[in-house]
């Protein structure tokens, strides 16, 4: 998991911490029609860490010589995995930024 990942999943991790408190003995990660926001976030984490994989994968294999790794598909999976992260920082940027205005809300 990268470093990234593993700052989204603290980030969440955090947020239902402060959930259970401000609900009292409500479940922070309580689903609305069978989706829970942890488990999407995750998931979409995992989708992110999985692209950087395969890009990393495939731009190996090209360097060893593998005859069945073209250039360009090495190229568009670094970029996809590129496209990917920044999406990831964007998101967890809003959310973070979400939560501060969330905690200084005075109740």
């Amino acid at each position: 998991m990268s470093v990234a990942a593993a700052g989204l999943q603290a980030l969440v991790q955090q947020m239902q911490g402060v959930a259970q408190q401000a609900g009292g003995h409500h479940n922070a990660a309580q689903q609305v029609g069978g989706v829970s926001f942890a488990g999407e976030l995750k998931g979409a984490i995992d989708r992110i860490d999985g692209l950087k994989q395969a890009a990393e994968t495939k731009a190996l294999a090209f360097s060893r010589g593998d005859s069945n790794v073209a250039l360009n598909d090495v190229m568009v999976d670094m970029q996809k995995s590129s496209v990917a992260m920044e999406m990831g920082v964007q998101v967890r940027n809003r959310v973070l930024s979400a939560y501060r205005e969330i905690m200084s809300m005075q109740v």
